[in-house]
């Protein structure tokens, strides 16, 4: 990774990138079941669904740029059996891809998920972003459940599969 690089909770002044990444991952396909950008709006309340405190939402800050996100969030929310069970999820802009911004992300993420004393992080993906797979793999993850053929992008199929990692 580059100089002038950090991970950090994110601010309201962080959301415009963040949506910028996702979108762009909505529109590369297979790396997130949303088919519809996020507007404002809906990043606003994406935001807004996370706190540092329970369930951080971390950016990657390269010279000023958000080029990386991280969340932990409930897994089954409002369940209280699960309460020690969290998926993460993290994204990348498609420029800074492949120098280590995912992993450090990634880390950064699953370090925080043992210090909020969760026990068990979820990654659910699709079954072709095998990037995202080969990721959670590195990471100790291993596959728990697969889900046949239960997204649709305009009559593609995709598989949903699910990596565990005990923490």
């Amino acid at each position: 990774m580059r100089e002038h690089s950090f991970i950090r909770d994110a601010q309201p002044g962080d959301i415009a990138g963040v949506i910028t990444i996702y979108n762009h991952a909505i529109e590369a396909g297979f790396q997130t079941a949303f088919t519809d950008p996020f507007d404002e709006e809906s990043g606003a309340a994406f935001f807004a669904a996370h706190s540092p405190d329970r369930y951080p939402l971390f950016v990657h800050v390269l010279e000023n740029q958000v080029v990386g996100w991280a969340s932990i969030t409930p897994y089954r929310q409002g369940r209280k059996a699960f309460r020690y069970t969290v998926e993460v999820s993290y994204f990348v802009h498609h420029d800074h891809l492949s120098v280590g911004i995912g992993s450090a992300l990634l880390e950064h993420t699953l370090n925080a998920c043992k210090e909020l004393g969760y026990k068990t992080a979820i990654a659910i993906i699709l079954s072709k972003n095998t990037p995202s797979i080969s990721m959670v793999e590195k990471f100790g993850f291993a596959k728990w459940a697969h889900l046949p053929a239960v997204a649709d992008f305009d009559g593609e199929a995709c598989d949903h599969v699910y990596y565990g990692l005990k923490l």
